[in-house]
């Protein structure tokens, strides 16, 4: 039997794949800048751990040179068992502990850890919620960045999901 292709999921994006807007930095008081529900299926046999990197693909230029995607969050050591991440989970790995124990929330384009929701200047923006399989743990360190965990996982990747949403 052939094995299932990993597929990322969000029960809040819908058919119109709009963020909805407490997951944003629009949003209001404690409904602002929440992470939003992920869920996945079809995790490859042989990985060991997942990691997620979500970017706003149509980030702008800045002055110095062309526009880059911009990170909202990353997320490494995600257990292989593990079939989602629950709403608001961002700031809370270490107090949920049990099958969350271990995951690591990197470092965003703001140098903050853990997810910071979307705030373009303008409507419209692509926000890529990208899941990869690996075949290894990888040892990052205290510091997890978008660009360690790139190098890190080069010939380590079982598999790939991508999500995208419009904010």
């Amino acid at each position: 039997m052939a094995q299932e292709t990993l597929k990322l999921v969000s029960p809040c994006i819908g058919n119109e794949g709009r963020l909805p807007r407490k997951y944003t930095g629009d949003g209001q008081g404690a409904r602002k800048d929440m992470s939003p529900p992920l869920e996945w299926y079809g995790v490859p046999e042989e990985a060991q751990s997942l990691a997620l990197v979500v970017e706003d693909v149509d980030a702008p230029a800045d002055s110095d040179g062309p526009g880059v995607p911009w990170t909202h969050w990353v997320v490494v050591d995600i257990p292989p068992g593990l079939r989602g991440l629950p709403e608001g989970f961002s700031g809370k790995e270490e107090a949920m502990g049990g099958e969350y124990a271990g995951i690591k929330e990197g470092h965003n384009d703001w140098k903050v850890p853990g997810w910071r929701g979307p705030k373009p200047p303008t409507s419209g923006h692509h926000i890529r919620f990208k899941l990869y399989a690996l075949d290894q743990t990888l040892r990052l360190g205290n510091k997890v960045t978008k660009e360690r965990l790139l190098d890190s996982m080069d010939g380590h990747v079982v598999g790939e999901a991508e999500l995208v949403a419009i904010f």
